[in-house]
């Protein structure tokens, strides 16, 4: 479920009231989240920047028949110059290991597909994050380098082509 620069921004500033009194579905605490908030921060800026990224960038991981929200998932922004789209997603730590995760990795897969400019589909996963690189290699997401992220240190590169 897909956010807006207004909610991006609230969250960003930890003001979970302003957020839930835009945002489509209840979002709870961990929302605003301290370790959340440079994600909205960069979200806000990329949908400040260019609002077609709106439809793109993190939002919201949404159990319809419990009408929770569980975490939160999407791409890092538009398609590159070369059709590479990157997902990041993560599942608050009270709902882990129920498949959300799996269920959000399909979304994000079926919707690149579906897309004429994607080429290429980018997950960076740590090294010890056992589950995630399980979750991706079912899909057929092989390992093509590695990278250093300031905010998350080593990264290993997977991909897969979109269609």
């Amino acid at each position: 479920m897909h956010l807006n620069h207004e909610i991006f921004q609230a969250l960003a500033e930890g003001d979970l009231v302003a957020a839930n009194t835009v945002a489509p579905v209840p979002l709870p605490a961990q929302f605003a989240d301290p370790d959340w908030r440079p994600v909205w921060s960069m979200r806000s800026a990329q949908v400040e920047q260019d609002p077609a990224c709106a439809g793109w960038v993190t939002g919201v991981i949404w159990d319809e028949q419990e009408r929770i929200a569980v975490g939160r998932a999407g791409f890092h922004g538009l398609p590159d110059s070369s059709g590479m789209v990157e997902i990041g997603y993560e599942v608050d730590p009270a709902y882990r290991r129920r498949g959300y995760a799996r269920a959000a990795l399909e979304y994000l897969l079926r919707r690149a597909a579906s897309e004429p400019q994607v080429k290429t589909v980018r997950v960076t996963i740590s090294p010890d994050n056992s589950a995630s690189y399980r979750l991706a290699s079912h899909y057929g997401f092989v390992e093509v380098g590695e990278q250093w992220d300031d905010e998350d240190g080593l990264e290993i590169i997977y991909e897969l082509p979109a269609n």
